[in-house]
């Protein structure tokens, strides 16, 4: 009888076991944070933001029915997906994309530096996870051709996005964009971020120059969305209206342009 060729989930199932402590995973990254200022309010967000990504990547995997080994992996990368941006807050102050490259940092740290051994003693799942780091907050995901490294790497893009919807309700507008909500609803639009916007496209950094721009640009990432289980959650939980409704829009270019962009990104979670 011809020998079946088993994909990488078969595999999955026939070698299960514990890949990792994860008790002793946290251990290390909470002594890794000791180095840093955790009564800095926006460390404090990070710090709070690591924790619900491992909470999200949790629950969209327990939606796709993921193996326990694909989970366990998943919830390492949530832990360490953010672990360059403690160093650009230490230096900058800052979540700009042009202060620092934080996820190329987090692979240098990890990778280049050794400290993933303090993490996981084996060497077998290093690939996926510095792909998946490296990847989490690029523009687009391309140039990988692995499927479990794939699924890897859109799952924690899916469940950064996912956490971040309860950042931007609950943590204070002055610690994400460094002014009230009062504030941010004055402000116009630019017209290369509306047009993306209605595109279906996510925002680039390079074109947000208002603080309205940064703030659609928190709710065109839905359109970066990979898993249809990650959308259900954000119809579950409302995030498209509830998010584009902490701000009181008193341009009324901009309140027009957020209504019509409420619509549009409601119908497409719906659907897609």
């Amino acid at each position: 009888m011809k020998r079946q060729r088993l994909n990488w989930q078969e595999k999955v199932r026939k070698n299960m076991r514990k890949i990792m402590d994860f008790e002793h995973v946290k251990a290390v990254f909470e002594e890794y944070l000791n180095g840093y200022d955790r009564e800095n309010d926006k460390v404090k967000l990070k710090i709070v933001h690591t924790y619900g990504v491992i909470r999200c990547s949790e629950e969209i995997g327990r939606r796709m029915g993921l193996q326990a080994e694909d989970m366990e992996l998943a919830k390492l990368i949530a832990l360490l997906h953010d672990i360059g941006r403690f160093e650009q807050l230490k230096r900058f102050n800052s979540f700009e994309a042009d202060t620092m490259d934080h996820a190329t940092y987090g692979v240098q740290v990890l990778f280049e530096e050794g400290m993933i051994r303090q993490f996981i003693e084996e060497d077998t799942w290093d690939d996926v996870i510095r792909t998946a780091i490296a990847k989490h907050s690029d523009y687009e995901l391309t140039g990988i051709t692995d499927e479990r490294t794939l699924l890897h790497a859109r799952l924690i893009r899916d469940a950064d996005k996912l956490d971040n919807c309860r950042v931007k309700l609950e943590d204070a507008m002055e610690t994400l964009l460094d002014l009230s909500a009062d504030e941010v609803g004055k402000y116009a639009i630019s017209p290369k971020v509306r047009e993306d916007a209605f595109a279906g496209k996510c925002i680039c950094s390079k074109d947000r120059r208002t603080p309205m721009d940064y703030w659609v640009s928190y709710v065109a990432y839905f359109y970066d969305l990979n898993f249809r289980e990650t959308l259900d959650i954000v119809a579950e939980e409302q995030y498209v209206k509830r998010i584009i409704g902490r701000v009181p829009y008193t341009n009324e270019q901009t309140k027009k342009t957020m209504e019509e962009l409420e619509r549009q990104l409601t119908e497409y979670v719906r659907r897609k």
